[in-house]
């Protein structure tokens, strides 16, 4: 009788337990790119206030390391969100898990970690990435983003481009072009952090799914230093 009472609760463990651990990548994926966000947007010169004000949605890429583009042909991974509403006009949501891969990536980044981050400056692009893969350069326009809190920083390059890219390695951030590689939704992780099939798109625009704990320092980040969509002033 013992052995059976043991039997079935190390079952129940089992069962419970499972999920949790099925995630645990993702979960640290999300709270990684809050830190990201987070210390990126205290560093003295860093991405121009305007232009994050007129974004739709912002990219995290924390820890991306230069073998993974050229081992196996692998990628980087991170995490997506977007400003809620139709006019993408409300808070910051729930965050999709997105995977960076190939281009010329691998012979951009040094051979440490990398972070990159990356502005949706348009509803298209992000529709876009959110529902099938885009190279960067042909799918949708892409460009270095400028630094510094200055408006001036905002040249020409920046204001055409659909999307901004930056990056910190060793401590030093940067814009950096990302052409030719590829954005899509991480569909398999999406499926692991929220139990279930959620197009990344539904997850995103339309608050299909509630913002896990995990994205708590992302989005407050996000959601104090750029509280209000400006890009339809």
């Amino acid at each position: 009788m013992n052995k059976l009472w043991v039997s079935l609760v190390a079952g129940l463990l089992v069962v419970t337990t499972t999920p949790a651990a099925d995630n645990k990548k993702e979960v640290e994926r999300i709270e990684n790119s809050g830190t990201v966000i987070s210390e990126i947007l205290d560093i003295p010169d860093d991405i121009p206030q305007s232009l994050l004000d007129k974004s739709e949605c912002v990219i995290v890429l924390p820890s991306v390391l230069k073998a993974a583009f050229i081992v196996g042909g692998s990628y980087g991974r991170g995490v997506m969100t977007c400003r809620t509403g139709e006019k993408f006009n409300g808070p910051w949501g729930p965050p999709a898990m997105i995977a960076l891969e190939g281009g010329s990536v691998g012979f951009q980044i040094g051979g440490e970690a990398t972070d990159f981050v990356l502005l949706l400056m348009s509803p298209r692009s992000a529709e876009s990435v959110l529902s099938t893969k885009v190279k960067l350069g042909a799918d949708a326009s892409a460009a270095a983003g400028p630094k510094g809190r200055d408006a001036s920083a905002e040249t020409d390059v920046a204001m055409r481009a659909e999307i901004l890219s930056y990056s910190r390695a060793r401590g030093v951030f940067a814009g950096i072009s990302l052409e030719g590689s590829t954005l899509r939704p991480d569909n398999d992780a999406n499926a692991k952090l929220y139990g279930g099939e959620h197009p990344a798109k539904d997850i995103v625009l339309k608050g299909a799914v509630a913002a896990p704990p995990a994205a708590g320092k992302l989005l407050a980040t996000l959601n104090h230093r750029s509280p209000k969509n400006s890009s339809g002033d």
